[in-house]
């Protein structure tokens, strides 16, 4: 299926499209269980909100969905359990809305735009987003697509709808990038000692923390020289940052530091101690053991030529 050109666009409402964590989350979970190591692709229903050209894509859910691979027209998506959860879901988070749909292609299909057409009864303007679970090439593993009317330079020619491509995006909410970090940290390599994979993780986390200081002090620079107007509610955030850290001048918290310091550092000299013996203990063994094949063979009859 071609995508066309922007110039042969009339219209184009739907500028940008931003995926979050979570749903890509769902998305590969959905496909594991469902299907991994075969040939059939995951459907689903994409829900967030869309501002300004901006969609914005914060849940999702699978629906139930078969195709034939010989005739593309013969399809089946199940949309009575689709308005069920949509209801419950709706329950949940009242913001949220369906804004499209998305499929784990890899690519685009024949039948796309008849599925595509489908959300109409949805959303005014859905948008298609092509989620690839398996991905060979470093880069951001979503594609998004709305569908527009074709104009025809003909007239006796009819109009068609076809899928233009629209940039989009990975982002989050700070909650998610927090939930994501953790996960990450979570995922432990066997090729990697656990000592290595920790003080990966401290820094990770006190680079992540230096960026986040950065913020703070530009911002404040940036109000100081009157380039940006004064926010309480920020300040008040702030102060309460500092309010949450410890007093280094309490007798009690100094020791206590200094307690938890002491003990860690026993444990690194009692290991490189331990390490040392038996390092010293495996060459006592290794001399012996050349001895003793040395008397052996000083031991044995010379033959008399």
């Amino acid at each position: 299926m071609d995508v066309i050109t922007t110039q042969e666009i009339s219209s184009r409402p739907i500028e940008k499209v931003i995926v979050h964590p979570l749903v890509l989350l769902s998305i590969v979970d959905n496909y594991n269980r469902v299907a991994k190591d075969t040939r059939r692709r995951v459907v689903g229903v994409l829900l967030g909100s869309s501002f300004k050209g901006s969609v914005d894509v914060t849940n999702s859910y699978a629906v139930p969905f078969e195709e034939d691979e010989k005739d593309p027209s013969i399809w089946f998506l199940d949309h009575n359990y689709h308005e069920s959860m949509f209801a419950m879901f709706k329950r949940i988070n009242a913001k949220e809305h369906v804004v499209g749909w998305y499929s784990t292609g890899p690519k685009l299909r024949e039948n796309d735009l008849d599925i595509h057409g489908l959300f109409n009864d949805y959303v005014s303007n859905p948008v298609l987003v092509i989620i690839d679970v398996q991905p060979k090439e470093l880069g951001i593993p979503t594609k998004a697509y709305c569908a527009v009317e074709e104009v025809k330079e003909n007239d006796t020619q009819k109009s068609q709808k076809v899928f233009v491509h629209v940039p989009s995006e990975i982002a989050g909410h700070e909650v998610e990038e927090i939930g994501v970090e953790h996960l990450l940290r979570d995922v432990k390599d066997t090729t990697i000692s656990t000592l290595a994979t920790e003080v990966t993780g401290k820094l990770t986390a006190l680079k992540a923390l230096d960026g986040r200081l950065q913020e703070i002090r530009n911002y404040l620079d940036l109000v100081i020289e009157g380039k940006l107007p004064l926010n309480h509610e920020i300040l008040y955030h702030l102060q309460d940052v500092f309010n949450l850290l410890p007093n280094l001048n309490v007798g009690e918290l100094i020791k206590a530091f200094a307690v938890k310091t002491n003990d860690m550092m026993l444990v690194i000299y009692l290991s490189s101690l331990i390490r040392s013996v038996i390092a010293l203990h495996n060459v006592i063994n290794n001399k012996m053991l050349n001895n003793e094949h040395e008397k052996a063979e000083d031991s044995k009859p010379v033959a008399l030529t």
